[in-house]
Formats: C-alpha cells, sequence, structure tokens
C-alpha cells in the first residue's frame, strides 16, 4: 500500500496519468478543444503527446531529458581565443575577413561562426572592438598607432583626453556649463560642473544663468573648499572658450589667479579636447535631468539643487566607475588613495 502512495506521489508518475486523462477525456468527449480547455493543456502539447503516446505507448508520455549546456559540436576555447585575437588585430574587418584571416592560420571556422564568438563576447560591432583594444592597451602599457588612435577618438569622445598627464587628484579641472531645463518661475536654468580629470569626482551647482559669478560659485563654495579639506592643491582648470570663463568681465580669471590656479583653453569648437565634462554632461542628463523632470515638478532652484546632490553623492561615493582611470573604483577611492 504505500508502495502504491509512493507511486502517486512520483512527479514523473503524475505528470504521465495527467496526460494519460487528458487524452481519454478528449476520446469521450469526441472533442479535443474541449478536453485541452478543461484539463488547461495547449492542442499543439495535445497532439504531441498523442503521437508519441501512439507510437512509443507509455514511456512517450515521460519528459524527454534536459538539453546539456555543453554542446559536443561547440568551438573548442582555443579557437575562440585565436579568432578573438584575430578581431583585435583587424577591428574593422568583418566577419568573412576574420575566417579568411583564421583559415590562413590552419582554423576552418564559418563566419556565421565567427559572429556567434564576437557577439558572446561583446564584440559583435567595431566601435565594441576599437574600445577593447583601447583597453587592452592601455592595460598592458603598449602604445597605439596613429589609425588606432583616430579610430579610437571617433567612438569615443573623450579619449583626447586621455594623453594629458594627470597625476594626482586635484591636478587638472574640467569646468563647463550647460542647460539642464527650465522653471516656470525662473526660466533657464543652467548647471555648473566641474570633474576633476584624475578620478571623475564632480561637482555642481545650478543657477538661473550662465553669468561668471555662477561659474566663481561652484569653485569657491564646492571645489576648492572640498580639496583644502583633503589637503590636495589644485593645478588648473580647463574649460572651453564661454562668456563665463572669458567675456568682457574677468572675474573668473581674477578669482584663479587669486587662488593660485591655472587657467587652461582647449581648441575651439572641438568639444573632445574637453571630453571629461562633455561625458559627465551626458550622463547627468540622462541619468537624473530626464528623470527629475518627469517625475517631479520644481518651482525652486534649491529643490532641484537638493535632489541633484542626492544624485551626486552617490555618483562620486557609492557608484563605481569603469573607465580607463578609475577601473570599477569609485571616485572617491582614488582620492583617498
Amino acid at each position: 500500500m504505500k508502495e502504491r502512495e509512493t507511486d502517486l506521489k512520483d512527479p514523473v508518475t503524475k505528470a504521465i496519468q495527467r496526460r494519460v486523462s487528458v487524452l481519454q477525456l478528449a476520446e469521450v468527449l469526441g472533442n479535443v478543444s474541449e478536453a485541452c480547455r478543461c484539463s488547461g493543456m495547449n492542442r499543439t502539447s495535445f497532439y504531441e503527446w498523442k503521437k508519441r503516446f501512439q507510437t512509443q505507448g507509455i514511456e512517450g508520455l515521460k519528459n524527454l531529458p534536459p538539453i546539456h549546456r555543453t554542446h559536443p559540436q561547440r568551438t573548442p576555447p582555443a579557437v575562440e581565443a585565436k579568432v578573438i585575437a584575430a578581431s583585435l588585430d583587424h577591428p574593422d574587418w568583418g566577419c568573412l575577413k576574420l575566417e579568411a584571416c583564421v583559415k590562413s592560420q590552419g582554423i576552418h571556422v564559418s563566419s556565421t561562426t565567427i559572429q556567434k564568438i564576437l557577439l558572446c563576447h561583446n564584440l559583435g560591432s567595431r566601435p565594441q572592438r576599437w574600445l577593447r583594444l583601447e583597453k587592452k592597451y592601455l592595460m598592458e602599457g603598449l602604445p597605439l598607432n596613429s589609425e588606432a588612435v583616430r579610430k579610437i577618438e571617433q567612438y569615443n569622445p573623450c579619449f583626447k583626453e586621455r594623453y594629458t598627464a594627470v597625476n594626482r587628484p586635484g591636478e587638472l579641472l574640467a569646468q563647463d556649463s550647460f542647460y539642464v531645463g527650465t522653471l516656470s518661475d525662473l526660466g533657464q536654468i543652467y548647471l555648473h560642473a566641474v570633474v576633476d580629470m584624475y578620478n571623475s569626482f564632480a561637482f555642481g551647482l545650478l543657477y538661473a544663468g550662465r553669468a561668471p559669478k555662477c561659474a566663481v560659485a561652484v569653485l569657491r563654495n564646492q571645489v576648492l573648499p572640498f580639496f583644502r579639506e583633503k589637503k590636495i592643491p589644485v593645478g588648473a582648470v580647463v574649460t572651453d572658450n564661454g562668456r563665463e570663463f572669458y567675456g568682457k568681465e574677468t572675474h573668473y580669471e581674477n578669482f584663479l589667479a587669486l587662488n593660485g590656479v591655472k587657467h587652461r583653453r582647449p581648441q575651439g569648437r572641438n568639444p573632445k579636447t574637453n571630453g571629461f565634462i562633455e561625458r559627465f554632461k551626458r550622463t547627468v542628463l540622462k541619468e537624473f535631468f530626464l528623470i527629475a523632470f518627469q517625475n517631479k515638478f520644481y518651482n525652486t532652484v534649491e529643490g532641484l539643487q537638493a535632489d541633484f546632490d542626492v544624485w551626486l553623492a552617490a555618483y562620486n561615493y557609492e557608484r563605481p566607475h569603469l573607465g580607463y582611470r578609475n577601473f570599477g573604483k569609485r571616485p572617491i577611492d582614488m582620492i583617498n588613495d
């Protein structure tokens, strides 16, 4: 008796009995659709189980064994490694050229398989291969030729700044101001942002304007006090040619001179030369301001600044940065190190 109860509780036996009962019900009713509706089985499955029962009997109503995760025809890891190496040696080549390349090395892999290998390793597109090549060279300390530099600059706006020698926190800061949104009573709101080019540590103040005094305020109220507390000297600030930095009023340049900070100007009409601030601009607009203005109504700059400060604290103190200088560290870790 106990053995029979055990058999009835067996999941395999239960599944077989359920499928047999559906087949019997369809035969009694003479209506497959009604039998499937009563049992909760779709018609495709019903006909599949019926066919297997007719050809294999009760054994055909058992579940098939699971498919192995490792397919016997899978490309060997050594071959995958050579395909990846060839794709990084020639990032602009397509799968047909890569197929011919590895074939010359005695490796016979189809272009379709090569595409699958590249996709599995996040190398399916040309930009992905160029940026992976850049990371490889940065990790191994090898130089890039002029063609590689030109291509990487095309796919990565802030690449040019990577060759700016920055050896410590505070040595070189990037500053800019940009439009983030409009408040009904105040008009257009601008974020005056500063980013440390050594570790991506960022500062920002919101103002209803782009006057030189606003650009000075973020340095006076946030940047310089922070570095003084850390006992880190500030070397220079790089900005674009905006009026807040180079206008008729010389408040900004006078303030930097009084604090012993140099002022550097990048190449005009080329955002790549100030790539750090451009990358921060894209991040903050996408991850904070776009979401904030959609989910909440702001009628004061103070309210928007308070929410922005919360996001910025997470950006600086909690969020790992996967850039070429931080390599997964938080900006505050780079400063403390």
